[in-house]
């Protein structure tokens, strides 16, 4: 099969007509028209075997974490889906395996009205690109320069258990077969906080993904708002839904790695995000209407520099890294 074969069989479908998509698959370039009084926002992220994922993954998981870790990054922006691109690094025509990505990847992306608009392949180690194109109303899209002391810290959803996940299929630490089963849906097929995001606009005062850790990614909102933050660890331990597996080995786990995998552990694809006091009720809002569980697990605060404290606020001095490629 030839690359052109390949692409027309597995990546091309028609425009769906009326949306954002003027012009998809098939010319050097896409064409698309966001609404009036709305801001394009782009995104690009990549992954590589070896570095990313294993290489016997469930290639219908590969295909739409794929996806999912480029949605994530939009609704961190509060913008809706549009449109994506794939760029995709082959090291052999695997029929079986591309009938399998493509599925999970575009059963994905229909479930976010998002379409595929074009790319590239490539015949090379595995490797997947995509840049996810999204539309946010003008001067509403949530960024990491907005938090500001006394707003409450919230983060969506669980962590740690992708890591757990991980950590159990390297041998690290063993998992009971259903725990495992459950944390590595959570590693392999993350959920897109999307409609998260977007109920928050005009609500959160900032907002990230978290892809590397919970404590690493906070960083970059700190930094970016020239702010500090105080964390209440006595909130997050809870976070950690393999953490109630009865059947799990997590719960002989040593409290101190499971706050690891809290708060360093990465893969997790949650929303962090700040918002006001007396925005709370605005922020119960929104996750109920997106069906989403937010926990607020600390404050911003005017010194810079990031504290834990214990249920009884004291200072708690262990140390948590996250993620770095080049680390």
């Amino acid at each position: 099969m030839g690359e052109f074969d390949l692409i027309a069989r597995y990546f091309t479908r028609p425009v769906r007509p009326g949306g954002a998509v003027a012009l998809g698959v098939g010319d050097d370039c896409a064409l698309l028209a966001p609404a009036p009084g709305m801001q394009l926002a782009v995104s690009c992220d990549m992954l590589v075997e070896g570095r990313h994922f294993f290489a016997d993954v469930d290639p219908e998981a590969l295909g739409h974490k794929a996806l999912a870790v480029n949605l994530s990054d939009l609704a961190a922006c509060g913008a809706r889906p549009l449109a994506f691109t794939l760029a995709l690094a082959l090291p052999r025509v695997d029929e079986p395996w591309l009938q399998a990505f493509a599925g999970g990847l575009l059963r994905l992306a229909d479930a976010h009205d998002c379409e595929l608009i074009g790319g590239d392949t490539t015949a090379g180690p595995l490797n997947i690109c995509i840049t996810v194109f999204g539309e946010v109303p003008a001067g509403q899209a949530l960024l990491r320069s907005g938090a500001r002391a006394g707003d409450d810290i919230y983060v969506s959803g669980t962590l740690g258990d992708a890591r757990l996940a991980l950590d159990a299929l390297q041998g690290l630490h063993p998992l009971a077969a259903p725990a495992l089963a459950r944390a590595r849906q959570r590693l392999e097929r993350p959920t897109p906080r999307v409609a998260l995001g977007m109920a928050l606009r005009g609500v959160a005062s900032s907002a990230l993904d978290v892809s590397d850790g919970l404590l690493g990614d906070l960083g970059h909102v700190l930094r970016a708002s020239g702010v500090g933050a105080c964390i209440d660890l006595s909130k997050t331990i809870d976070l950690i839904a393999a953490s109630t597996y009865p059947e799990s080995a997590a719960c002989q786990f040593d409290a101190n790695y499971l706050q690891q995998c809290i708060l360093a552990g990465g893969d997790d694809y949650e929303l962090a995000f700040t918002a006001a006091p007396a925005r709370r009720a605005a922020v119960e809002a929104a996750a109920r209407a997106s069906g989403t569980p937010v926990t607020r697990i600390g404050v911003v605060q005017d010194q810079p520099g990031l504290r834990l404290v214990d249920a009884q606020g004291r200072a708690v001095q262990r140390r948590y890294a996250s993620f770095d490629h080049f680390a």
